[in-house]
């Protein structure tokens, strides 16, 4: 009898840890759950569109062998149309009513900005943002890692660029006013401080609008070398077409968050010469193992796009969350995939080396140039830290 009480306790232990490990969020036998919250619709929906599918393409390829020891990717997204307010509400619905193991994928300095207090206390990760901002790097937020290079990295190259290749002496920024905007703005202050310059005139829009003529007068009238132009593709776009139709003299440069072959799409020929950091590799230059294997992804379930600096980010991202996943073991956690995130150490995904660590949540540093030619985007050269 005493044997058999023993046995029955046994099996009872056994059957106790094995739902104990079935026991955290968004973690089920069968699936793991992920919410990505970004804009689907609205003026910079070409961006949420684009971490969309390439996310979603490398994960239904993941399933597709067999997922993440034996479980599938679920992803659940909400739409907050790049506004904070709906991000908030977005988070707390993916938190709380879908119940999600991890946040993915999210777009933009001010709604990212917005749920970190979200983030930090449910405890719950937020990976691979498509945001540059410092706010979100330094100091390191424990529940936050982010795959892409930061502003002040792309900054730091165009500023580099401009003054070495055309001998600028004068910058100004155009700006988007908010947390966006700001951080590129102060990334290109310490770009500038670092050689002894400074920002000589500033001009700013609205979010979620192309109101830029007053902030373009405020940069013209500084007679700039150089502008730095800092929002989506709409705005960015009618900016560029307003210095054309009143001939300003300046070189104009990007960042990546612009969205490029959204941009390239609403200037065309109007664009010739606009420099653009990304902070993925070239999407045609599938010599690149993981760049040929979005492509064959992005083909494979969105046959009617083409991979771009978008979509390949969010394969890109994707991938490394899957390798993050894989890596937290079948008895995954929160905690475990954080502790995974943070001990990457010199990984080669496909020709692109991830590193990380407690003290820093960026795995990729390195900004890749870009200029719009003949109504199409050419590589320039890269740069890598």
């Amino acid at each position: 009898m005493r044997r058999l009480s023993i046995s029955l306790f046994s099996a009872a232990f056994i059957i106790l840890c094995a739902n104990a490990a079935l026991s955290e969020v968004g973690i089920s036998e069968t699936e793991i759950t992920l919410g990505m919250s970004n804009a689907q619709t609205g003026p910079a929906s070409g961006l949420g569109k684009g971490m969309l599918t390439g996310a979603d393409a490398y994960f239904k390829d993941i399933n597709e062998k067999g997922g993440i020891h034996g479980r599938k990717i679920k992803l659940v997204v909400k739409d907050d149309g790049y506004e904070p307010e709906k991000a908030i509400d977005s988070t707390l619905s993916l938190i709380e009513d879908e119940k999600v193991f991890a946040l993915f994928g999210y777009v933009g300095t001010p709604t990212a900005n917005a749920v970190i207090p979200l983030v930090k206390d449910a405890n719950i990760p937020l990976v691979g943002l498509f945001t540059g901002a410092m706010t979100l790097r330094n100091p390191v937020t424990k529940e936050i890692v982010n795959v892409r290079a930061s502003y002040d990295d792309e900054t730091e190259v165009l500023v580099d660029r401009f003054i070495k290749d055309t001998g600028a002496k004068k910058f100004s920024v155009l700006y988007q006013n908010d947390g966006f905007g700001l951080a590129v703005l102060s990334g290109t202050e310490k770009a500038l401080k670092k050689r002894g310059m400074e920002v000589v005139g500033r001009g700013s829009f609205q979010r979620n609008t192309v109101a830029i003529n007053e902030g373009f007068t405020a940069i013209k009238d500084a007679s700039p070398d150089a502008v730095v132009l800092v929002g989506p593709y709409a705005p960015i776009a009618a900016i560029i077409k307003l210095a054309k139709q009143e001939k300003l003299p300046a070189k104009l440069a990007t960042v990546s968050f612009v969205g490029t072959d959204n941009l390239v799409s609403a200037v065309g020929g109007e664009g010739e010469g606009v420099v653009i950091s990304q902070v993925v590799p070239f999407p045609d230059d599938t010599a690149i193992p993981v760049v040929k294997e979005c492509a064959d992804a992005m083909k494979k379930y969105y046959p009617d796009q083409k991979l771009g600096f978008i979509n390949l980010e969010g394969c890109i991202t994707a991938k490394v969350m899957a390798f993050a996943l894989e890596k937290g073991g079948k008895d995954l956690t929160r905690e475990g995939l954080i502790g995974t995130l943070e001990n990457i150490k010199g990984v080669d995904i496909g020709g692109v080396s991830i590193n990380m660590g407690p003290d820093d949540h960026q795995a990729l540093d390195n900004v890749f140039l870009t200029q719009i030619k003949d109504g199409r985007i050419t590589q320039i050269k890269t740069i890598g830290k």
